[in-house]
């Protein structure tokens, strides 16, 4: 589902304008291999990625948009990292700006294929040959991938 209802019930009220939007990331990965979509709105690769629900937990918003966007189900494992996407201005004029909780999580099972009309494509990278993405995205897989157990975020300055 690209728009979710209550977005769609919030533009109709304020039209184009930017909205701030909680999202998650869910860096999906089995072995050595993560999980990438290619999304239809901007031919990029992304992992799997989705706006949190009105109430809904993130990890549990992270697990659904796994499922929802292709076809697997997911361990959430840790938080990762906290942060701001740069704004969004998609085709039709809408502006987004995200605060985007990336979480690591485990495949646990599914055959991964396109399941909804976000993505164009879906495929599991080796963790060492990547396609390009943006330096955001790459941030957030870098934060997922990594070893530690406190979630990277931006400190306020000093």
């Amino acid at each position: 589902m690209p728009i979710p209802p209550f977005v769609a019930e919030l533009r109709a009220l304020v039209g184009t304008r930017l909205l701030w939007l909680p999202g998650v990331t869910a860096v999906i990965r089995r072995g050595d291999e993560i999980l990438l979509t290619l999304r239809a709105d901007d031919g990029e690769w992304a992992p799997v990625t989705g706006i949190v629900d009105p109430g809904e937990e993130p990890a549990v918003a992270a697990a659904r948009e796994a499922m929802e966007e292709a076809n697997v189900t997911v361990t959430v494992d840790r938080l990762a990292a906290v942060t701001v996407v740069p704004d969004v201005v998609y085709s039709n004029g809408d502006r987004s700006s995200y605060l985007d909780l990336t979480f690591a999580c485990t495949w646990a099972g599914g055959e991964a294929r396109v399941n909804d009309d976000e993505n164009v494509d879906v495929r599991w990278w080796p963790v060492d040959g990547l396609p390009a993405m943006t330096p955001s995205t790459l941030a957030r897989i870098e934060a997922a991938l990594a070893d530690e157990t406190a979630a990277r975020f931006t400190p306020p300055p000093s």
